[in-house]
């Protein structure tokens, strides 16, 4: 990290020490206390001591805030950081966020209920839905099944820049979905429908639009109607093209030309319904337990999000790990489905085992979210389910 942004950093601790703002032990906002050890054993629960120390000394080189809220059996919840690195105010656990790609499973959940109520087929391809979307002769069928489990062959599509600079000058800017799919579409197959899996937004751009075409309404009204509402998720909205978190939020700040900069406001429209959603720990943990319950998507759909396609990941060689929304991971020992997101200034993990004996939903402020988030998970989600 070079000179200038370790004392920006250097700088935010100072003030975030003398706000209290290193560990704080609040209540959530629902009344569960912020650190259960009492029920976080050591033969039962999280890695307590891992957690905590993956707290202290925040802000530091990796993050400016964080939030950790774990469930199942045993459960804990923690906050630190600071809020705003210009005024020192503390860390809060009553905060939205942008909640980055864990809106994937949002979007999943919403196909496969429309599945489930006869609107969809998962077999119904993208040219029987939306039949001037792409070139006729250039793409063979398409799936929706394909585009949920991201071996559609689709490349990704416009942006608004290629480098972290490029972005943020952007970053007040529209790119609409369609904007955003032309450009795919006119770039022609990465591969067959089918043959690989490769990770990228433009298949979930693509079940957005589809789903604005079944129903006749937006994405986002759909998203609010069929699942923030029924499950009492009351922080979560999608903006739009308004730059701005309404409501309590921690400032997001992104590394650049090392220096801090904060990158709160952004239009996130060209993310739409791979990312676009705002969201709280608080309403992921509700969604995560009640989408496993089988209380958001019913049976035998719900299978499509623990299935993963028999085919190799085309840029790793190994077979596929990702689903309908969810991914599956192994973390010491033990199988875990979940996602990550990320966004400037702002990183997020949902994840859980099966069952549910063990949950996890943090909220990080990483300098660096949009790169590689294995550190961060390694750090703040890891020691979840060490135990």
């Amino acid at each position: 990290m070079r000179a200038s942004l370790r004392t920006t950093v250097a700088a935010a601790l100072v003030l975030g020490l003398a706000a209290g703002g290193t560990l704080a032990s609040p209540a959530f906002a629902d009344g569960r206390p912020a650190a259960d050890t009492a029920t976080a054993t050591q033969s039962s629960g999280p890695d307590v001591e891992a957690l905590e120390t993956a707290l202290e000394g925040l802000p530091d080189q990796q993050a400016t805030a964080a939030l950790i809220r774990v469930g199942g059996n045993g459960t804990w919840q923690g906050v630190a950081g600071v809020s705003n690195l210009r005024t020192g105010a503390p860390a809060r656990d009553n905060v939205r966020f942008r909640a980055g790609s864990t809106t994937k499973i949002v979007t999943a959940a919403l196909i496969l209920r429309l599945v489930a109520d006869g609107t969809l087929d998962l077999d119904g391809t993208v040219q029987e839905y939306l039949p001037d979307l792409l070139p006729a002769g250039t793409f063979e069928p398409i799936t929706v099944r394909q585009l949920l489990n991201y071996t559609s062959g689709l490349k990704p599509g416009a942006a608004l820049g290629e480098t972290d600079e490029e972005l943020y000058a952007n970053r007040f800017e529209t790119l609409t979905p369609q904007e955003v799919v032309a450009a795919s579409a006119a770039a022609g197959p990465l591969h067959k429908p089918g043959e690989y899996q490769r990770y990228s937004n433009i298949h979930y751009t693509v079940l957005g639009l589809i789903i604005e075409k079944v129903t006749g309404d937006t994405f986002a009204h759909q998203a609010a109607q069929r699942i923030f509402r029924p499950l009492g998720m009351r922080d979560s909205y999608f903006p739009g093209s308004d730059p701005r978190i309404r409501g309590p939020h921690h400032r997001g700040y992104q590394e650049m030309n090392g220096e801090l900069v904060d990158v709160t406001e952004w239009n996130m429209t060209d993310r739409f319904a791979a990312g676009d959603m705002i969201s709280s720990a608080r309403d992921l943990e509700r969604f995560m337990v009640a989408l496993f319950r089988g209380r958001v998507v019913p049976e035998p759909q719900l299978k499509e999000m623990f299935t993963r396609p028999a085919v190799d990941d085309i840029e790793t060689g190994e077979p596929a790990t990702m689903a309908a929304g969810l991914e599956r991971f192994k973390v010491n020992g033990k199988v875990v489905w979940g996602k990550t997101g990320a966004r400037p200034g702002f990183h997020t993990v949902i994840a859980a085992t099966p069952d549910l004996s063990r949950t996890v939903v943090y909220s990080v402020n990483a300098t660096a979210a949009h790169q590689d988030g294995g550190p961060l998970a390694m750090r703040f989600a890891f020691p979840a389910f060490n135990q």
